[in-house]
């Protein structure tokens, strides 16, 4: 049994101090007697870690619990709400780390990156197995920067239930705005948990309250704080009235009590918590009508008798159907509050078959899972995170890729056990698993057991070879992937000789396939990379990841903004391409129109005149779209994207036996003569700027705003503190942390979100256009 496990420790993880190879079970077991102190290869919760505990558990239920008890989560909030030190104190507590680490010292799980123990902040969202109480927990800490939202994006994807943090002291902030709309569009149920309640400042009624008026969620209320800031001693449970209350004497937090709530040494306790019971009782009642019948019927004098597991399994209810969000407190840091957060995990947050896809039963219990994730191990290569949505997965097992239309195999199967990746046999639906050996997976991927099977679910879904062809039958059952945002700042990367460029693309193209969001292209004019980012700070990580991880000394050019461009008018333009090749002729002669388009899209609308025959366009439509694409790639005054534009092919003629490759060429020029004919405008990103400023220092950050071309929508009171909220274009926000840093003596903090993409005025595009001339082809 023992030959068929191996640990490996992580590269950039804390590793433990004794490593088991695959060897003959008597000399693990002699191993074991020596080390029996050091090494806790079993997990007994009721002891301290580090202690072998004397309950062992099964093999079968470490891999394969029943589906009704996983639970798939996610850690999500604004930056510097207590995701990280959260999510390591449910480890702690869970009995799979030893030691309670620390963001700020560095010594986390789930921040392992060089990068991110020097800042304090999460780059990479990290996936963690855990046991709690009979349940399995897969649970990933999502990063909180507005630079890395498509982390928080694909993990959402996969999870069926999210944890969303908030600090008690500012309630709901500007990221927290956006994970949320996240967790909206992919229907994610999720429960709040108000952090940091031993802050300073901290509100809970004021934190309660920007749930419900920001984020338009009914808050339902199952935990009161006993105290907040300095006198924040531990919570009650509103649903059980009972109070927990933290021993001020332990120096981990796992010593609390859990007491009855007493007339006689809790009074005005005990009247606030059956204010809160009763009012959440009512709550739930008007959410559900199962548990409305209930009270009705049973309880309608006396709401004190309403049983505690009919309300629990109420709130489950609403919670699963989104209608409202359970509420939860503590203090992460101060290790309170945190084994109450991981019980209402499992017991109001769903289990993978409640949440199961209306599509999986067309597979019929074959494999069917979706890539989410990608990272590049040196010793192993490429390490695959997986969601399995049905069938088993094993090692050596060969699945079929959908969207590359190519077939694997991976060689090994991992399950991510803390700081740990623990080799499994197999691996059952409704998990998360880590593969090893799938070289062509990316992000978004759906794998199958083979193109068969996936074959066969689409005809049983009804879509068959009759309506579509094989090709769009396996197109029509991918698992929705993740949309990837546009990069709004690029700048070029040289590596320091000719001679590295080949490793320099290798590392940017290992790069680009764990991070979707990074996109690099090449100059058509200068020849030089240029990388294309979602912020300053993704830029700044990506060179230093080249650095430390490829030993790459890159240089970075300037930053610059990614514009757009579009058209003021309609334009007319025709084309026609004659060209001997061999002994072929090719000829294409064509006319069409561009005009802005009515509806603001990022690609261009193309549209058919009625004199365009049909047959003509059967041969030759994709060419013509793969022209106008490509020709709006580039625009004719920066050199910029061209968007919110439509295109009318008015004629077409094509010379029989033309190659579609000169279609192609015919069409693209004259789309880009029409281009240049029309009255351009270049469109300037527009972020959403959110800044939490002190009162003294307010007029000072209002004035340099002013001054940036910014426009102040409103300014709101968060307790002591301001939170001015306007629109900023992002040319002028550039470096401006170190700004307002120096205005607010440091105190300020602010957040930043692409909202949309705006006309210049014409003053501004011309000293924009004048500031270029030198590098903008064409002029």
């Amino acid at each position: 049994m023992f030959t068929k496990w191996r640990i490996f420790a992580v590269n950039h993880q804390r590793t433990f101090s004794v490593h088991l190879n695959t060897m003959c079970y008597c000399k693990i077991k002699a191993n074991l007697k020596r080390l029996k102190t050091q090494l806790p290869l079993t997990r007994n919760y009721s002891s301290a870690p580090g202690i072998v505990g004397s309950d062992v558990k099964s093999l079968h239920s470490i891999i394969n619990p029943p589906v009704a008890k996983i639970r798939n989560i996610g850690i999500m909030a604004h930056i510097d709400a207590g995701k990280t030190t959260t999510t390591e104190r449910i480890l702690y507590y869970s009995g799979y780390t030893r030691s309670l680490g620390d963001v700020d010292d560095g010594d986390t799980v789930t921040d392992f990156m060089a990068q991110e123990r020097e800042r304090g902040i999460t780059i990479q969202s990290a996936a963690v197995t855990l046991d709690w109480k009979g349940y399995r927990v897969n649970l990933i800490d999502t990063p909180g920067h507005v630079d890395f939202t498509l982390e928080v994006e694909r993990c959402l994807r996969v999870l069926d239930g999210a944890v969303a943090v908030f600090d008690a002291s500012a309630g709901v902030e500007a990221q927290t705005l956006t994970v949320w709309r996240q967790a909206d569009k992919h229907k994610i149920p999720r429960i709040c948990f108000l952090n940091k309640m031993d802050k300073t400042g901290a509100s809970f009624n004021y934190a309660v309250e920007s749930i419900r008026e920001k984020l338009k969620a009914k808050p339902l209320i199952l935990q009161l704080p006993i105290g907040e800031a300095r006198t924040f001693q531990g919570v009650v449970d509103v649903v059980n009235k009972e109070k927990l209350v933290w021993n001020s004497n332990s120096d981990d937090g796992k010593d609390f009590e859990r007491m009855p709530l007493s007339e006689a040494s809790d009074r005005e306790l005990l009247r606030e918590t059956i204010e809160a019971r009763n009012s959440l009782i009512e709550q739930v009642a008007d959410l559900d009508d199962e548990f409305a019948d209930l009270v009705l019927g049973e309880f309608s004098e006396n709401f004190d008798l309403v049983p505690a597991e009919k309300l629990q399994a109420a709130v489950h209810r609403v919670t699963l159907a989104q209608a409202a969000v359970p509420v939860l407190c503590g203090s992460a840091l101060k290790n309170k509050g945190v084994q109450p957060l991981l019980d209402a995990v499992t017991t109001y947050l769903p289990s993978p078959e409640e949440r199961e896809d209306r599509f999986l039963q067309w597979y019929k219990g074959d494999l069917c899972a979706l890539a989410f994730k990608v990272l590049h191990d040196k010793q192993r290569g490429p390490l695959v995170f997986l969601r399995i949505y049905s069938g088993t997965l094993t090692p050596q097992l060969a699945v079929h890729n959908i969207n590359r239309n190519c077939t694997e195999r991976m060689s090994r199967l991992l399950l991510p056990f803390a700081d740990q990746h623990v080799e499994i046999p197999s691996l059952t639906a409704g998990n998360i698993a880590l593969t090893v050996g799938l070289k062509q997976t990316a992000t978004g991927d759906t794998i199958v057991s083979s193109k068969a099977s996936a074959l066969a679910a689409a005809r049983r879904a009804g879509r068959g070879e009759r309506e579509h062809g094989k090709k769009r039958e396996a197109e029509s059952l991918l698992l929705a992937g993740v949309e990837v945002p546009e990069p709004v700042f690029f700048c070029t990367i040289e590596p320091p000789s000719v001679a590295k460029q080949p490793d320099l693309d290798h590392a940017l193209e290992r790069l680009q396939r764990e991070d979707p969001s990074l996109k690099v292209k090449l100059d058509p004019d200068s020849g030089q990379t240029v990388l294309c980012g979602m912020g300053e700070l993704h830029i700044e990580i990506i060179h230093d990841r080249i650095k430390r991880e490829y030993g790459l000394e890159t240089y970075l050019g300037p930053l610059q903004v990614a514009y757009r461009e579009t058209i003021l008018n309609s334009v007319r333009a025709a084309d026609t391409l004659d060209r001997v090749l061999g002994d072929k002729r090719h000829l294409v002669s064509a006319e069409l129109e561009v005009r802005p388009s009515e509806e603001p899209c990022a690609v261009a609308t193309i549209e058919y005149a009625d004199c365009v025959g049909e047959d003509l366009l059967q041969a030759s439509r994709e060419a013509i779209e793969s022209a106008v694409h490509s020709a709006c790639l580039q625009g004719p005054l920066l050199g910029s994207p061209v968007q919110d534009v439509a295109m009318t092919l008015h004629s077409l003629m094509i010379h029989p036996g033309t190659s579609t490759t000169m279609v192609t060429a015919c069409i693209s020029r004259c789309m880009q003569k029409a281009l240049k004919k029309a009255d351009k405008q270049v469109l300037e990103p527009l972020m959403s700027l959110e800044v939490t400023v002190s009162r003294e220092y307010l007029s000072p950050v209002l004035a340099d705003l002013a001054q940036r071309r910014g426009n102040i929508q409103e300014i709101q009171s968060r307790q002591d503190n301001r939170v001015v909220v306007g629109f900023v274009p992002l040319a002028e926000i550039m470096g401006y942390s170190t700004v307002l840093r120096t205005l607010t003596s440091g105190s300020a903090t602010f957040a930043l979100e692409l909202s949309t993409y705006q006309a210049m005025s014409p003053q501004d595009q011309s000293a924009l256009l004048n500031q270029r001339s030198g590098l903008a082809p064409g002029l």
